[in-house]
């Protein structure tokens, strides 16, 4: 039986821990974000968080900063400790060889490969274990990671932006710029988040996109990830509409044109064609998308699309997070509406979101929803 005093002290290292987590969630992809503390007579001795994929992992700067005081310390990791040999040793086993007494984990790690193995291996080396400290915290971190373990497919936000009237551009398609600077800068710190950023190939034609983080568009309040680490485009472009001098091709981050069959070589050798079944309706087939991203260890999605797009995602339950950006402007009935999905027959019948989070930027103000009520993966 743990004293609730010590519980206490858990709970606030814990909390450290997450903290230093928070640093990667922007530079280690494909791998998760996670951080470690090492803790002696209930005083932090040594953190640390994996800052890039294929670099030491948090456990290994934390030890080397607590160096020979680790011997009989606790240490506090927000993912199981892993227990095998990948692009860098297993970090079970430098906690075993620092002589660590306690480790204090938030959650298992989904990972098959990993999954309970890590603290067997402490188990199995007398050290004692403590699983599930702040576990929902720990969760939150990586909710592309947990996907693709878990349910073999990224975690996708859908982001639409429109006017007050739910409207995302005028009749003839003139949509820049509904919403102001302030939430335009706010996009850039959701898309480096992201593994990837997802559009169609209707809105590559029709407003010719770089889809990059700028980084002149930077919010101010927050700082620069170092290295920026730019998301992959992706084009679902079934009917290979795209051609090589669309702009996103400008930037030598990757572009994988999602299609049937395959087309023209592109002279881009940053572009690369992803051939993926078609569903019944002729249109790409999202279950095999999302299983054939999962593979390519795409995470997190994060969707820059039209109305069509946007509907099939959801109507398939594929939207985990909808962010939606909204301005003080009217554009009228004749305008352009956000999702092309068709009326229900009644309101219980309506798809349905929770609000999580609302809040202004700059002029206008961004609404964070979750789903309720699914029409079920197609």
């Amino acid at each position: 039986m743990i004293k609730p005093s010590q519980l206490k002290v858990d709970h606030e290292m814990m909390h450290r821990a997450i903290e230093l987590a928070r640093r990667g969630i922007m530079t280690t992809r494909p791998n998760p974000a996670v951080g470690c503390v090492i803790a002696k007579d209930n005083k932090i001795i040594g953190e640390g968080w994996h800052q890039r994929a294929g670099e030491p992992h948090a456990e290994v700067h934390a030890l080397k900063q607590a160096g020979a005081d680790a011997k009989g310390a606790t240490a506090y990791v927000t993912l199981e400790p892993c227990s095998h040999m990948g692009r860098t040793p297993p970090c079970a086993n430098a906690l075993i060889e620092a002589g660590i007494a306690r480790v204090v984990v938030a959650m298992h790690d989904p990972n098959p490969r990993v999954s309970g193995n890590g603290i067997k291996r402490l188990h199995e080396a007398d050290i004692d274990v403590l699983v599930g400290v702040l576990e929902k915290s720990a969760e939150q971190l990586n909710p592309g990671f947990l996907s693709r373990m878990r349910e073999n497919r990224p975690f996708i936000t859908v982001k639409m932006a429109s006017s007050l009237d739910g409207k995302t551009a005028l009749s003839d398609g003139r949509s820049q710029w509904i919403t102001g600077p302030h939430a335009r800068a706010d996009v850039q710190y959701w898309r480096a988040q992201s593994d990837s950023i997802l559009t169609g190939a209707d809105t590559i034609l029709k407003d010719d996109p770089m889809l990059t983080v700028r980084q002149n568009q930077w919010p101010a309040t927050r700082p620069l990830p170092e290295p920026l680490k730019q998301p992959i485009r992706i084009v679902i472009d079934s009917q290979n509409r795209v051609t090589d001098d669309a702009k996103i091709f400008e930037s030598p981050v990757p572009v994988w044109l999602i299609r049937s069959k395959s087309g023209q070589p592109s002279k881009h050798s940053h572009c690369h064609e992803v051939i993926v079944k078609t569903a019944a309706t002729g249109k790409i087939d999202l279950s095999a998308l999302m299983s054939e991203l999962a593979k390519r260890e795409v995470n997190q999605i994060w969707t820059e699309c039209g109305a069509s797009l946007a509907a099939a995602l959801i109507q398939a339950g594929y939207c985990d997070r909808l962010i939606m950006y909204s301005s003080g402007q009217l554009l009228g009935n004749a305008a352009r509406s956000l999702f092309d999905i068709d009326e229900p027959n009644t309101l219980d019948k309506a798809i349905r979101f929770k609000i999580t989070d609302r809040r202004q930027v700059g002029d206008d103000q961004r609404v964070i929803a979750v789903p309720q009520l699914m029409t079920g993966k197609g």
